[in-house]
């Protein structure tokens, strides 16, 4: 027992008054192998269950996240402790040096700050649909500093928190999963007011990407200088993908129109020459 004492007493290293002896780096293994451990037992309990779905699955995510950072500070804290450093004099000793840290870092802990808002708050998870500066993003992990998301081309973007928390961000799928959105169309004027309504509804019913068919609705919006607009508004689960599903619409569209003689307006303008008469 006295030798074991010993080899655990060994000074690996010295410098000036400080030495680090083995038994410190015995601690600082046994503190990083357990707090991994309860980490496994963590997501193990949260992540249990396979039938979640996936918004369910986002806020079990953020809630692990938290869980994650916290046992990190705490496991940080007592690493400290373990090689002879007093968390509360290192904080003190160090309060000049925090603060210009704190002002060359000032966005960096903006973001940080507003990564915690993000996990806690959760008005934005993992899976949602949000539009970033007229781009539209799938969120596919939130960080503490940064959140991953892909984007209607499939390449995968950075985004700093803070960019969520202080912009004006529109979160397609919030309340719901499925979505309203509208096409808009001008027809030349003459044309059959009720059939070109009838065809815009029919155009959306062909879609198999269309939720409910008695919410899609025709209507006509206005007298333009050249053309009678019309709108068409449907619902839609495929909010990702809404840009493909409003191509498909549009072509059923102007097939329809093709076939019964409709004409999709365009700008016109007319000349009149006057011509003086001479005397």
């Amino acid at each position: 027992m006295q030798s074991i004492q010993e080899i655990l007493n060994h000074i690996l290293f010295s410098v000036g008054g400080y030495s680090l002896k083995l038994h410190m780096v015995v601690a600082i293994f046994l503190i990083i192998i357990i707090t991994k451990i309860v980490l496994w037992i963590v997501k193990k309990m949260l992540f249990r269950r396979s039938d979640v779905d996936e918004h369910e699955k986002g806020n079990i995510q953020a809630i692990y996240q938290i869980i994650r950072y916290i046992l990190w500070i705490v496991a940080f804290g007592l690493i400290l402790e373990a090689i002879g450093i007093k968390v509360t004099l290192f904080l003190a000793g160090s309060a000049a040096l925090l603060v210009g840290i704190g002002l060359g870092l000032q966005q960096t802990f903006n973001d940080i700050i507003s990564g915690f808002i993000l996990l806690t708050e959760r008005s934005i998870k993992i899976g949602d649909v949000l539009e970033i500066d007229d781009n539209i993003v799938k969120i596919q992990t939130i960080g503490v500093r940064t959140s991953k998301g892909l984007n209607t081309d499939d390449i995968s973007i950075i985004i700093p928190n803070s960019l969520i928390t202080t912009s004006k961000v529109i979160n397609w799928s919030h309340q719901t999963d499925k979505t309203r959105f509208r096409i808009d169309v001008g027809v030349a004027y003459g044309s059959d007011v009720d059939q070109v309504i009838s065809i815009l509804e029919e155009s959306a019913f062909e879609h198999p990407d269309v939720f409910d068919r008695e919410l899609a609705e025709g209507r006509l919006m206005g007298f333009g200088s050249s053309s009678l607009d019309f709108q068409l508004l449907f619902f839609s689960k495929n909010i990702f993908r809404i840009g493909s599903v409003k191509s498909d619409i549009r072509r059923i569209i102007v097939r329809k129109f093709d076939e019964n003689n409709i004409v999709i307006a365009f700008p016109q303008l007319d000349v009149y020459v006057k011509q003086n008469e001479t005397k």
